[in-house]
């Protein structure tokens, strides 16, 4: 058989950091200080290529341009290589994972984004363990010959997500993320064991289609219990803003206030989009269940089921960047379109 070919992007992050000798803060460094720590993957005998940010950056400094330029990597190089590992900090990769599985429609080969909580030149790294992990699941392939994993997924420590799914959930733990409504695509552990039920499958394989555009004029809205009218009517007169991730109380509640309402209402006559989503990391939306939920659902606030806060904003980007319709982007957020939410939704 054929060396699996596999496209490493490096854009930075804690797995490629070292220390300061003067300051001891992290700072990004190059690939090849990577690779020179990790010298087990040349027993992977893969053909193994990279390309880098220049410069690495902290994941904080991540946006719009450097998802389009990951983005692009993967599409001018996608019938060169059997699969992808995009090495990005821990801070915002649930946003890098979200935005991706938007821009890269049709996806058919795996894009398996890791790093790590320690530097990878460090004695004690989950850095070394993470990067060996995701070259081997990007190689992997089912009992047909086909890629095992064909979607954008989050590799660390433990287990592999959906990355539409996942959000980052400790600051210290190496299991530092998880997908609250979405089960494991791979459990990690003495072996890779996959969860093929859970895993994406196209029904008619197309080719890949990148979408680049991506549209900034988007914001949460956190509500909490004390804010004002004036507050609210400010944040909903943002300027520029055409989009509103509104995250709401529980299963999708808000404040029965009638000014509350007036305020969402007069947004939306407007042309605002605004889409609902709970701050709590399990469940979702359920419009129906409680009065204040109603109220919102029938002012024309969009619910967003069990999709996660990351994936509802990267999702909105990426409709407004495509220039649809207000209509077309309300309906298109309203159903899932590439896993990020379960449209059938039920009490739990």
């Amino acid at each position: 058989m054929n060396k699996p070919r596999i496209l490493i992007i490096y854009t930075g992050g804690t797995i490629g950091m070292i220390e300061d000798p003067v300051t001891h803060a992290l700072r990004p460094f190059d690939f090849t200080h990577l690779i020179d720590n990790v010298p087990k993957i040349k027993m992977l005998d893969y053909v193994i290529d990279n390309c880098q940010f220049d410069p690495p950056i902290d994941s904080s400094d991540m946006n719009l341009e450097h998802w389009k330029q990951i983005a692009g990597h993967i599409d001018s190089n996608y019938h060169d290589y059997d699969g992808f590992v995009v090495l990005h900090g821990t801070d915002t990769m649930a946003y890098t994972a979200s935005a991706l599985s938007f821009m890269l429609e049709n996806l058919s080969k795996p894009v398996i984004i890791t790093g790590s909580q320690l530097p990878i030149g460090e004695v004690r790294t989950d850095g070394e363990e993470n990067l060996i992990t995701a070259l081997q699941i990007a190689a992997a392939r089912s009992a047909s010959g086909d890629p095992m994993v064909q979607e954008v997924a989050i590799l660390f420590e433990n287990y592999l997500w959906r990355g539409n799914r996942s959000t980052k959930m400790s600051a210290d733990n190496f299991n530092a993320f998880k997908s609250n409504n979405y089960p494991s695509l791979a459990k990690i552990g003495l072996g890779i064991h996959y969860n093929e039920d859970a895993l994406h499958r196209a029904d008619d394989p197309l080719p890949l289609r990148t979408h680049l555009d991506l549209d900034p004029s988007v914001m949460f809205l956190d509500l909490f219990p004390g804010m004002t009218e004036s507050t609210l009517r400010h944040l909903l007169a943002t300027p520029d803003i055409k989009g509103i991730v509104l995250r709401t109380y529980g299963a999708g509640n808000a404040p029965t206030e009638k000014w509350f309402n007036d305020a969402i209402r007069e947004a939306l006559d407007r042309g605002m989009v605004i889409l609902n989503v709970t701050q709590c990391v399990n469940g979702g939306v359920h419009p129906n269940r409680y009065v204040s939920g109603d109220l919102l659902a029938a002012t024309g606030v969009i619910s967003g089921k069990d999709i996660t806060c990351e994936a509802a904003i990267t999702k909105m980007m990426h409709l407004f960047g495509q220039k649809f319709s207000t209509g077309h982007v309300k309906e298109a957020l309203g159903s899932s379109m590439c896993g990020e939410m379960t449209d059938n939704i039920t009490l739990r």
